[in-house]
């Protein structure tokens, strides 16, 4: 037991570190019906990975971080152009296309370099395992920064996201405000992808969020519920693949889906058993 604990001691902090960022901008995410944003950030951010990669680069380094942070820009804009007022085209049409893509272009990227199949795999299942303190330490410094400006500027993303209508009738930049929040998505997403994969990464985006959502109406407790079901499915999934030798971050994906599912069924019987709420309704959106 101590030495699953002394082994594991840096990954599960690392998890702490990316449910705590992520739980958070989850459930703006979900709230602005782009579901689907992680993985096509996380997936420009693994294409520039690859690209640093081709012109020797190694995983990990300065230059590859550079690498990743330039494309991750790039999707920043990209989803930030293309929010329109009135939509002709569905946002979510255009995330999904760019993810493939960018799923696309790594592929193509990666065939011509040495071993790019194998990093290929690396940035869907990620090294969590393998996390050391000074990374975990890195990436908890970068995020709370990040934090720290969306606390700053919390008004202005939280209207955004849920009254979007009411940003646009203040004469609001809305464009402006969403490059800037899928930049500081961008800066999550591409030190995240090192350490869990897109895998990972997306399931602590959406997952914990989901089920926060399901469970509560109010920003605030959504949260507290989203860091709970992160942590405790983290460390689950962490003790499972120590003990039945599975790979960590695919572990902790399963786990977290698992208690999606449950959750689920769990408010469906509630519900069915409430004569006040249908059963089959829209996930509750409150703004509180």
């Amino acid at each position: 037991m101590i030495e699953m604990m002394s082994f594991m001691a840096a990954p599960f902090a690392a998890c702490l570190v990316l449910v705590g960022i992520h739980a958070y901008f989850g459930i703006h995410v979900i709230e602005r019906r782009v579901l689907f944003v992680d993985l096509a950030v996380a997936q420009f951010a693994a294409l520039g990975a690859v690209v640093g990669f081709a012109n020797g680069q190694h995983p990990g380094s300065l230059g590859s971080t550079l690498y990743s942070m330039a494309f991750a820009t790039i999707a920043a804009a990209l989803f930030a152009v293309t929010r329109m007022r009135h939509e002709k085209l569905p946002q979510e049409a255009i995330i999904g296309i760019t993810f493939v893509v960018a799923s696309a272009a790594a592929i193509l990227v990666a065939d011509k370099a040495p071993e790019g199949a194998e990093h290929i795999k690396e940035t869907l299942a990620g090294s969590l395992l393998w996390v050391t303190w000074p990374t975990v330490i890195k990436d908890l410094v970068i995020y709370s920064a990040v934090g720290l400006f969306h606390w700053l500027l919390r008004k202005r993303f939280l209207l955004i996201t849920t009254r979007p209508e009411e940003a646009y009738r203040r004469g609001w930049w809305v464009r402006w405000w969403d490059f800037l929040f899928y930049l500081s998505f961008g800066v999550i997403i591409t030190f995240s992808v090192e350490i869990g994969g897109i895998l990972m990464v997306f399931s602590y985006l959406v997952i914990p969020a989901c089920i926060a959502i399901l469970l509560a109406e109010k920003m605030r407790t959504r949260l507290i519920l989203g860091w709970i079901i992160g942590w405790l499915g983290s460390a689950i999934g962490l003790v499972g693949s120590y003990v039945w030798d599975f790979p960590t971050g695919p572990a902790i994906v399963v786990i977290l889906g698992l208690m999606l599912i449950l959750t689920w069924l769990v408010d469906v019987t509630r519900r069915q058993g409430s004569p006040h709420k249908p059963v089959v309704e829209d996930l509750p959106l409150g703004r509180g």
